[in-house]
């Protein structure tokens, strides 16, 4: 490469797309006023309000207040719809100020303040309770809801490893001071923000050498060598849509940035991707646009990290992948247009470690998983996007976040209930903390994703069975002991508040009637809701019996398709 050719390269961000609002009007004390807690049910909440309460009860003994549980969980399976409701309920209880908790990981944190912001934005003064490792995140976000002096009082140290008196020494000495400080004083108005540059607008000039440099010290690359993004390059890549350049696809959290044709392309040539690739990066994006996805939850502390899974003709057509090392770096659209998806988040969702995005550990961008519908032609098997209800012939896109994966290597064997058990107990392993998206958290949103090299699909095709039949077998066969499940959603991971069995959660509305045949804590239970929750796909080197599982991130980044419009 010639690095003396210089460029012009443009922004890869997008501009801000949401209303900027000020803070509700403070009262000068909480004497006599009608005091709420609003919940993402995490983090000994129900704990740290009671002792609120008990201390407040005191100080303010005409106050009174309100329980969490009249407002719903501002982080279960119907989020969208609690924040939708929170000003209505806030009127009909007369609510005066909202204790609003509690953040102490990457996805409560944002979720705190998303509730929050929609507090105060209905004119009620509120108090974020955040733990400080996530104070930082908890600001980074604020900006792209609008409020960026939303009030966050850190409480110090972190919650789950503090002793009962320990949080208990921690919230009177400190954070219920904090409390009605940020309640009755006025925040102060944010720094001006500087402005942001224009789609067009040049950022960087020089040599490779300089514009990697520019972008690496700025945050807009991936730590990877970038092509430079010009003008001209992504007028290329819009010669591929028939979207107009500013057409505004939709509006990402935690930034606030909208997505258009325009920052899409700029995203797609720094990963490499090439023009024609442009309609499949548009149907990205508008997933990620697309409140079932969730892109919001992107910076949790577990780290699942988004896996595109494309389906129809545009596999061929544009050379994908799909046989040996289908994900294994090397097939040029399969690596680029997986990169493109995180700098695309980094650049315009507006993740970034430090910032918004908090994984512990995080893991690298995943190519595009390419499904192999020629082999799945020859066995009659329906494709992954049948299987969703699209027609076989539909280029399409699905995008969800997982977890982790395993590889169930060397499957040995021609029994299909022998196949299936190898593949079950690699779903059994790869469920934890995740099974709270089966019941507990967000029951029933769990899809964990099977994938199974070709060679396993004809030896059970061979035998008689159907690509649905697995499924079936997949749900009867992947089960753990009652008793493990409540432990890994309550004992070892304490996300479920109170320590129910799955009993008391089917009767709370938060299991599926599979987990309620008995109390029996040896009963065996499955690790999704229904059959249909496993996801299976087919793909990979067609001489050779393997399979992957990857660990559902639940409502954290939920499966989202979105058909591809070619031109």
């Amino acid at each position: 490469m010639n690095t003396s050719f210089q460029f012009e390269a443009i922004w890869p961000g997008g501009q801000t797309e949401i209303e900027v609002f000020s803070p509700a009007i403070r009262p000068p004390t909480l004497a006599g006023l009608r005091i709420a807690f609003v919940w993402d049910y995490l983090f000994r909440g129900d704990e740290i309000f009671k002792i609120l309460q008990e201390n407040f009860s005191k100080k303010y003994p005409d106050a009174t207040f309100l329980d969490y549980e009249l407002f719903g969980n501002t982080l279960g399976s119907d989020d969208h719809r609690t924040l939708a409701e929170l000003p209505a309920k806030l009127a009909e209880h007369k609510v005066d100020v909202v204790i609003s908790g509690v953040g102490c990981c990457g996805a409560c944190t944002p979720a705190v303040v998303r509730a929050s912001a929609v507090i105060e934005k209905a004119g009620v003064p509120t108090a974020s309770l955040v733990c400080e490792g996530f104070a930082g995140q908890a600001r980074a976000v604020s900006p792209g809801l609008g409020c960026s002096w939303l009030p966050v009082v850190e409480m110090p140290g972190y919650v789950e490893s503090q002793s009962d008196e320990e949080l208990r020494d921690m919230i009177l000495s400190h954070t219920q001071h904090e409390i009605v400080r940020v309640l009755t004083v006025a925040p102060s108005a944010a720094a001006a923000e500087n402005a942001l540059p224009e789609p067009r607008q040049i950022v960087a000039c020089g040599d490779f050498t300089e514009i990697n440099r520019v972008f690496l010290k700025q945050g807009w690359s991936d730590g990877l060598p970038i092509v430079p993004p010009t003008i001209s390059a992504v007028e290329e890549f819009l010669k591929f849509t028939a979207d107009k350049p500013d057409r505004l696809i939709g509006c990402v959290q935690p930034s606030g940035a909208g997505v258009t044709p325009w920052n899409v392309a700029a995203n797609g040539i720094l990963a490499g991707c090439a023009p024609e690739h442009m309609p499949i990066l548009i149907a990205i994006a508008e997933i990620m646009t697309n409140p079932s996805y969730g892109v919001e939850h992107s910076g949790d502390t577990t780290g699942g990290d988004p896996l595109i899974v494309l389906n129809g003709p545009v596999v061929r057509k544009l050379d994908f992948n799909i046989g040996n090392g289908a994900m294994r770096e090397g097939a040029r659209a399969n690596s680029s247009v997986g990169r493109f998806l995180r700098l695309f988040m980094r650049n315009v969702v507006g993740l970034r470690p430090g910032g918004a995005d908090k994984s512990t550990f995080g893991h690298s961008a995943r190519v595009v998983l390419a499904e192999h519908e020629d082999e799945l032609a020859k066995l009659g098997w329906t494709t992954y996007a049948e299987r969703l209800g699209y027609d076989k012939e539909t280029d399409l896109v699905t995008i969800g976040r997982y977890t982790g994966d395993v590889t169930a290597g060397s499957i040995y064997g021609r029994d299909p209930e022998d196949i299936a058990l190898y593949l079950a107990d690699a779903l059994v392993r790869q469920s934890g903390w995740e099974l709270v998206f089966t019941a507990g958290l967000a029951p029933g949103t769990c899809r964990p994703l099977v994938v199974i090299s070709p060679m396993v699909a004809k030896t059970l095709a061979k035998s008689g069975s159907t690509v649905e039949d697995l499924r079936e077998r997949l749900f009867r066969l992947a089960r753990i002991p009652a008793s493990k499940f409540e432990t890994y959603i309550g004992k070892f991971s304490n996300m479920v508040p109170g320590r129910r069995t799955l009993l008391q959660l089917n009767q709370a509305g938060l299991a599926a009637d599979v987990f309620a045949d008995s109390d029996d804590p040896d009963r065996l239970v499955p690790v999704v809701a229904r059959a249909e929750d496993i996801l299976i796909a087919v793909s990979g080197d067609p001489y050779r019996s393997n399979g992957m599982v990857f660990a559902s991130n639940g409502i954290h980044g939920f499966p989202t398709s979105q058909p591809i419009r070619m031109i």
